[in-house]
């Protein structure tokens, strides 16, 4: 995989516009494999997204925009908000080289979390594979099934 991973700027439209048709999607993909009719990131605008106060890290492969990871931090804290990947790039790597870019970044981090859809074993699986452990499951709007995990510190 040979994807160069950098921070987007969401003050440039085409970026913008990318990453919201790289978010649909991926949130397609997963809102079949866990049931849903849909996930509230499909219905989202280009201002709220851009407005979403989130970081966000891209991932790029010959200058197209195939990956993204948003955060936020707050203290000790990097709390993952989404993870995305073109569906006809998955099975490449893209997920795995964008946490790395995250944890590279943010090494100093004491505690991380996330959540995803409970059925989205995929998703599950990644993060299970470095650290991360389920810490609540509950039901959220339109009946989804979601799950937390989190980690603490370095992998």
């Amino acid at each position: 995989m040979s994807a160069v991973v950098a921070e987007l700027d969401l003050g440039d439209d085409a970026t913008l516009e990318r990453l919201l048709a790289l978010q649909r999607a991926s949130y397609t993909v997963e809102a079949e494999l866990i049931g849903a009719p849909e996930l509230p990131p499909m219905r989202e605008t280009a201002a709220e997204l851009r407005r979403c106060g989130e970081t966000f890290l891209g991932a790029r492969d010959g200058g197209e925009l195939l990956g993204a990871v948003s955060f936020r931090r707050a203290g000790g804290t990097v709390d993952i908000h989404r993870l995305v990947v073109d569906p006809g790039a998955f099975r490449r790597g893209l997920a795995t080289a964008l946490l790395d870019a995250l944890e590279a970044r943010e090494r100093d981090a004491t505690h991380w979390t996330v959540g995803t859809g409970a059925a989205n074993a995929p998703a599950r699986a990644l993060y299970e594979r470095r650290g991360f452990t389920a810490t609540e499951e509950r039901i959220v709007p339109g009946g989804i099934r979601w799950v937390r995990l989190d980690r603490s510190g370095a992998r």
